[in-house]
């Protein structure tokens, strides 16, 4: 009976720290080994696991009281995520314009923040004369081109790259061929561009590489996963043969 009870739990415990680790890595499992707890105190309680995801193997602990709270939250915003994008059309055409006004928004603070904290170092005026000009155009032409190429190739298939509207299946044509995220690498050239046009050294060196990196987090652990869930094996194979903002240039 106690042996009975005990494997119960211990299989309980491995179920709760695959969905942790799922909602963690975003990593679909294919095979995971449980191989023991670490009772060192509640608080750290949790499981050394040997998992095999996407051909490779990892060995890692998860703390059951922690990985909750990540698996809750993350796992909300992915559901939510995932029932708009998977609603009716009325549903997903009333949160486009919210999400694209939202993205707009956060872009816009970047830049203002970055403006004001040039102001209170007194960093202004770094480039002579229409330097500026001439050095940001490369910039803002290769980011709208992107990022209207990217669009096109979205409205074609009748979705949008607001993750609340996406087209209804995988598109890997046009610049998403080369990868995954094709307008956001043309967001992070306007900001490169603005950055140098308005001579704002935290813009450029500040601001945003830390917009690129909150963009990398916010895409493993919320938009992935959800793509994971909603395309299934076709994303994952999409993913592990493309780059998440900047193409591969391989040499024959």
């Amino acid at each position: 009976m106690i042996e009975c009870a005990a494997t119960e739990v211990s299989l309980a415990i491995q179920g709760l720290m695959e969905k942790i680790f799922n909602s963690k890595h975003g990593k679909r499992i294919e095979q995971i080994c449980f191989a023991g707890v670490y009772p060192r105190y509640p608080r750290y309680f949790g499981c050394k696991l040997i998992v095999l995801t996407e051909g490779h193997y990892y060995t890692t602990r998860l703390s059951i009281l922690q990985g909750i709270r990540i698996m809750t939250l993350k796992a909300k915003w992915i559901e939510i995520l995932f029932s708009i994008a998977t609603g009716t059309r009325r549903v997903r055409t009333f949160f486009t314009p919210m999400g694209a006004i939202f993205f707009g928004l956060f872009v816009f603070v970047f830049v203002i923040m970055a403006l004001y904290v040039d102001v209170l170092l007194g960093i202004t005026d770094i480039f002579p004369g229409q330097v500026t000009i001439i050095v940001s155009l490369p910039f803002f032409s290769f980011a709208l081109f992107l990022i209207g190429w990217s669009v096109h190739n979205f409205l074609k298939v009748k979705g949008t790259p607001v993750p609340f509207n996406p087209p209804p299946r995988l598109v890997t044509s046009g610049p998403y061929a080369f990868v995954r995220n094709p307008m956001l690498t043309g967001v992070f050239a306007l900001l490169f561009g603005f950055g140098i046009f308005f001579e704002s050294v935290s813009l450029l060196f500040i601001f945003t590489p830390l917009f690129i990196l909150f963009n990398v987090w916010e895409l493993k652990a919320i938009e992935e996963p959800e793509l994971v869930k909603r395309l299934g094996q076709a994303y994952i194979e999409y993913r592990n043969m493309t780059p998440m903002f900047f193409p591969k240039f391989r040499k024959k």
